[in-house]
C-alpha cells in the first residue's frame, strides 16, 4: 500500500469504488473537506477528511465501512464523518460553525452535494461561537498551567488550538458580513480587524503553528498570556453581539 497521496484527487476514484462496492445505492455522496480540499494541504502531514453520506437504511449498516476505513487510514485518510442528509439538516442549529466551514471548503467526490445551498441563521452561529470561545479559554488556561511554562509544550498547544480558532474566526467574519479570504493568515487578519484583536500577536501565533518561528520559554510565556487576554476579550465581544 502506497503512502499519503501528493494530491488527494489521486485517490478519489479508488475510494469511491470502495464505498460504492460496500454500500451500493445506499451511498448518497462522498465529500472531501478541510485543508485537503483547499490550498493548505501538505502531503504526509495534513489529514485527508471525507464526509460519507448514507441513506437512512445505509447508516444502520455502518459496519460495512470497517475494512474500508482501516485500509485508507494507512494512507493518511482520517476516519470519515459518516451521516445522513436528514441528520445534517436537523443539526444546522447545533453545529453551524462546522457546516459553514464544510460548505466553504469542500470538493464533491461522488453523488449529491448536500452542502450546496445550505443557509445558516446568524443567532445559532453567534451562540455556538460564544460557547466555543469560552470553553476553549478555560481549556487554554488549564493547559497553560499544566505546561510548566515550557516552550515546546506551549508551542504544541498554540498550534492545536489556533486551528480551532481559525474555524471560529471564519464564522465570526461571516456574522460581520465580511467575505471569506482564501488563505488562513488572511482569515486571522480579517477577524482581528473586525473584532479589534491584536493582529501582531496572532501573526506570531500563526508562525508558531506553521513552525516558522520557535520562541524560547520567556518569549512564549508572554505570547501565551497575550493569547489568553485576547481570547477573553473576544468572548466578551461575541457575547455583546446578542441574539
Amino acid at each position: 500500500m502506497a503512502g499519503s497521496p501528493k494530491d488527494p484527487k489521486e485517490i478519489f476514484q479508488e475510494i469511491t469504488a470502495d464505498y460504492k462496492g460496500a454500500f451500493g445505492e445506499e451511498l448518497v455522496s462522498i465529500i472531501l473537506y478541510g485543508s485537503a480540499a483547499g490550498g493548505d494541504y501538505r502531503p504526509g502531514k495534513s489529514d485527508i477528511n471525507f464526509m460519507v453520506v448514507l441513506s437512512k437504511k445505509g447508516i444502520h449498516r455502518i459496519s460495512k465501512a470497517l475494512k474500508i476505513v482501516a485500509k485508507w487510514r494507512k494512507r493518511g485518510v482520517a476516519v470519515p464523518l459518516v451521516l445522513t442528509e436528514d441528520y445534517l439538516m436537523d443539526s444546522l442549529d447545533t453545529f453551524p460553525i462546522e457546516y459553514l466551514n464544510f460548505q466553504r471548503e469542500h470538493l464533491l467526490v461522488f453523488g449529491k452535494d448536500i452542502l450546496d445551498g445550505l443557509e445558516f441563521e446568524p443567532r445559532f452561529i453567534r451562540l455556538q461561537c460564544e460557547r466555543e470561545i469560552r470553553g476553549k479559554l478555560l481549556l487554554l488556561r488549564e493547559a497553560f498551567l499544566e505546561s510548566n511554562g515550557k516552550a515546546r509544550a506551549l508551542s504544541g498547544l498554540i498550534g492545536r488550538s489556533l486551528a480551532a480558532f481559525i474555524a471560529i474566526f471564519e464564522a465570526l467574519i461571516f456574522l460581520k458580513g465580511v467575505d471569506r479570504p482564501a488563505e488562513k493568515g488572511e482569515i486571522v487578519r480579517a477577524a482581528c480587524e473586525a473584532f479589534d484583536l491584536d493582529e501582531a500577536l496572532f501573526g506570531r501565533l500563526l508562525e508558531i503553528k506553521r513552525e516558522t518561528f520557535k520562541p524560547g520559554d520567556a518569549e512564549i510565556m508572554s505570547l501565551f498570556e497575550g493569547y489568553l487576554r485576547e481570547v477573553g476579550k473576544l468572548a466578551k465581544q461575541v457575547d455583546e453581539l446578542g441574539g
